[in-house]
């Protein structure tokens, strides 16, 4: 642990475009998305290739049967009581893994060609997810099975398929009752990949990539590639191609150490991967016999070096920085669990916006997507793989699988994401159970062993929630990192007992709120309940085990060996609806940073404020429109990065507050006195020097008076699966947001695309996703609009009764 820690890369399959004199066709990859069948239920025969599934619905993978609802309370209603939350009565939760329809059997099929295939080569599926339970036929023939959803696998099936023939897939996946603890997703919601080779080829996830030494003179990378098949008088030439696609290091070798090859290689003066300039390189490697291609395999990467230790803590290419993290949950919100890379890449995008460094890929593995966008886009990423091991959280959880799948899982985890410059840590696991047990280090070891020997060039965490526990017995000197989960109080305890000399802050906060909601009188409070089944988004309340974020802050600002944190959460998400798992409707979280709809809260700015060190932050919070209220007081919130501010109500001052010592003042400017009058409130920011930096004014609005829409993206790609995020809003007819507006809209897409799906960020709120109309909710709401495969405009249309329409329009090319 207390020497340096090495990249890893990025493996990526490519179209080798060269022949070789075998009678086999080099590498090709595709994607099967078009032309699925699907059904629900468990029809007997529907593994055979003569099966007649006309009558089963048409769907694209990625797909997740659940998301389209209805939400029901019933539907996985637990009897639980939450032993992570501190619960010791078990009690009726509704909502915990959403209320949507995930559980049952449901099968999918699909036949293709293959015209690539030639006798002597090989085909592998692979499937980036399904959940769950996967059982996989080819021709009518079980190639194999996989328990864990949330894990990558593959099968060699060339010995049930022939050459010219079709070939006909189906697959069965079932999701059982308590088998989850917040929404997860159902069907074949990541991609699936067939790739034909030659039979000596370079392996599934074939390659380790390592930079051992880097400065910013010069980096040495070792690339190791494994063959599957190997033959005498193989050769692999190696080039490394930089940012910009330029060659700068090419290696030739036929030396083969078992079915491996290795090489190294000097890279001059490298570009190196941060948060700050996510530089990546690609290894494009060609496997030859002779002069003829047999295979070309491309890894790409980014030159980095991570360290962690007592003395300087977390180091990036030698530079100490603390960890600006947000936990993120797989679901898309509106979209479920089907992955797509427009909606991931537009919650990076607003995390990057709030200054976020780093991604915890919480609790089970990503997407691969998601790790190639955090490689792109710049996030340093704990890639976490269980949320449970042997001892039970949910009944029919990983516990059912861990004896048999564990180390199969870990393997398939590691061996796919290892060459990913992004991922800095390995996470084996969330608040298991066994950190209370006598031998649960016992556990944590043989996984974090595993790891170890898979990628011995990044640390192990886990997150630990029973510190004190977890210190008894030894389950938290074990890691590599010790992660707390909350636990504040257990920090320099934890510090000052375990070997490491530095501590993560794995999960913190824990703060709720609704966005645009506010609660009088305005206090710090845990396990506030009210009875529109709402939190406040005045910032001041956490669930009963966790803490504000102002709290966390202390830690990490007055503590050099707290290393950072990682918020839950990020964003909102379907499930987990703390702390109104007892109340009906409430079928999504509170947690986020960011509604579901992924509208930033108020809390999205006092984030800003601590971490975007680029541009400014300056926010007013609540909304000025308080009818009832007069001569109430209604207290008033700043969040800025500037140190000072003055609060005007109608003209008149407030009073000017410079960010304290101690407490919420720190990290706050906050006029607990002000009165509500309707008009205008407005703020004036200072510098370090005093002097006004800035200003910002909100007003008390009218009545609804039309519709405005504000898209992220007005060019999407014409490929059917691009998505633009257009925010919905009410203006009076002066333009002034309507900030408790709930109106009910309805929504119209003509042209090259059309409509998928809308949400409002309401965590109680049963409308359905996918239907073209849904209620504002304080104020706005997102309609998202999906490209089709022909160029040309898109025109959105946004109506309500009484309102002028909105119109966005947008592009597919």
């Amino acid at each position: 642990m207390k020497k340096p820690l090495h990249l890893c890369a990025r493996t990526l399959l490519t179209l080798a475009l060269a022949t070789c004199c075998m009678p086999i066709a080099a590498r090709t990859s595709i994607t099967l998305e078009k032309g699925w069948k699907f059904t629900k239920g468990d029809p007997a025969g529907a593994m055979r290739p003569n099966y007649k599934d006309a009558s089963w619905e048409n769907v694209t993978v990625p797909h997740d049967w659940a998301i389209y609802g209805p939400f029901d309370k019933n539907i996985d209603k637990q009897v639980v009581a939450i032993v992570q939350n501190g619960e010791k009565t078990a009690t009726e939760k509704t909502g915990r893994t959403g209320a949507l329809p995930y559980i049952g059997v449901a099968w999918y099929r699909k036949s293709f060609d293959l015209p690539d295939f030639k006798q002597g080569g090989k085909v592998t599926l692979l499937f980036d997810g399904a959940m769950s339970r996967a059982t996989v036929y080819v021709n009518g023939s079980n190639v194999g099975n996989w328990g864990y959803g949330y894990n990558s696998f593959y099968f060699d099936i060339t010995p049930f398929i022939q050459p010219g023939q079709p070939v006909n897939l189906a697959v069965r996946l079932e999701n059982l009752e308590e088998s989850s603890r917040w929404y997860p997703g159902a069907g074949l919601y990541r991609n699936v990949h067939v790739i034909v080779t030659p039979q000596t080829s370079v392996e599934t996830w074939g390659t380790t990539l390592t930079t051992p030494v880097v400065t910013a003179q010069l980096a040495k990378v070792r690339l190791q590639t494994r063959i599957a098949k190997p033959v005498s008088d193989m050769t692999l030439v190696t080039e490394i191609k930089d940012p910009a696609g330029n060659i700068v290091e090419t290696s030739s070798t036929n030396q083969l150490f078992g079915n491996e090859f290795e090489q190294l290689f000097a890279v001059k003066n490298p570009k190196l991967w941060s948060p700050e300039t996510p530089s990546l390189y690609t290894a494009v490697s060609t496997l030859k016999l002779g002069d003829d291609i047999i295979d070309t395999y491309s890894t790409r990467f980014g030159i980095r070096s991570i360290n962690f230790s007592p003395e300087k803590g977390f180091q990036l290419n030698g530079i100490t920085r603390k960890f600006k993290g947000v936990c993120l949950h797989h679901d898309l919100g509106p979209i479920g669990s089907a992955v797509n890379v427009a909606a991931l890449r537009r919650q990076l995008s607003i995390m990057k916006d709030m200054g976020c460094d780093a991604i915890r890929m919480t609790h089970n593995m990503p997407a691969p997507e998601m790790l190639e966008l955090c490689d792109e886009m710049g996030f340093m990423v704990m890639d976490e793989a269980f949320d449970e091991w042997k001892q039970p959280k949910c009944k029919n959880g990983y516990n059912l699988f861990f004896d048999e799948w564990a180390e199969k899982d870990m393997v398939n985890f590691i061996h796919r994401d290892r060459n990913h410059p992004s991922i800095v840590m390995w996470s084996i696991g969330n608040e298991v159970p066994e950190q209370g047990l006598t031998d649960g280090s016992r556990v944590a070891c043989f996984l974090q062993n595993i790891v170890h020997r898979e990628d011995p060039t990044r640390p192990v965490t886990s997150g630990v929630n029973m510190a004190e526990d977890a210190i008894k017995h030894q389950f938290m000197a074990k890691l590599d990192i010790p992660g707390l989960n909350y636990r504040l109080p257990m920090y320099q305890k934890t510090y000052d007992l375990m070997p490491q000399g530095f501590l993560l802050g794995s999960e913190t906060a824990s703060t709720v709120s609704s966005r645009g909601v506010y609660k009088f009188p305005v206090k710090v409070g845990k396990g506030v309940i009210y009875p529109d089944a709402q939190s406040s988004s005045y910032d001041v309340e956490a669930c009963s085990w966790s803490n504000l974020p102002d709290e966390d802050w202390m830690w990490q600002d007055d503590k050099n060996w707290v290393i950072g944190e990682f918020v839950w959460t990020g964003m909102d998400y379907l499930g987990e609806p703390s702390p109104y798992d007892q109340i009906w409707p409430s079928r999504s979280s509170y947690f986020g940073i960011c509604d579901l709809a992924g509208i930033p809260k108020d809390r999205f700015y006092l984030y800003r404020s601590r971490w975007n060190k680029n541009e400014p932050t300056l926010h007013i919070l609540p909304h000025w429109n308080w009818e009832g209220r007069e001569g109430e007081l209604t207290p008033v919130f700043v969040y800025t990065s500037y140190p000072e501010a003055e609060l005007f109500v109608n003209g008149k001052s407030q009073g000017r507050l410079k960010k304290g010592k101690e407490g919420l003042e720190r990290y706050r400017l906050m006029w607990n006195e002000v009165k509500y009058e309707p008009g205008s409130l407005k703020v004036i920011a200072y510098d370090a020097q005093g002097k006004a930096a800035a200003e910002k004014t909100i007003k008390t609005a009218g009545k609804p008076a039309r519709i405005l829409l504000k898209a992220d993206r007005t060019q999407l790609e014409a490929n059917g699966k691009d998505l633009s995020f257009v925010t919905v809003s009410v203006v009076d007819k002066d333009g002034n947001e309507c900030a408790t507006a709930t109106n009910q809209l309805n929504f119209k897409v003509r042209g090259a695309g059309s409509y998928r799906a809308a949400c409002n960020g309401d965590a109680t709120s049963l409308e359905l996703f996918h239907l073209p109309t849904m209620k504002l909710f304080s104020g706005k709401l997102v309609v998202l609009v999906q490209s089709s495969e022909k160029s040309g405009d898109i025109m959105l249309e946004v109506n309500g009764k009484g309102l002028k329409t909105g119109r966005q329009v947008l592009q597919s090319k």
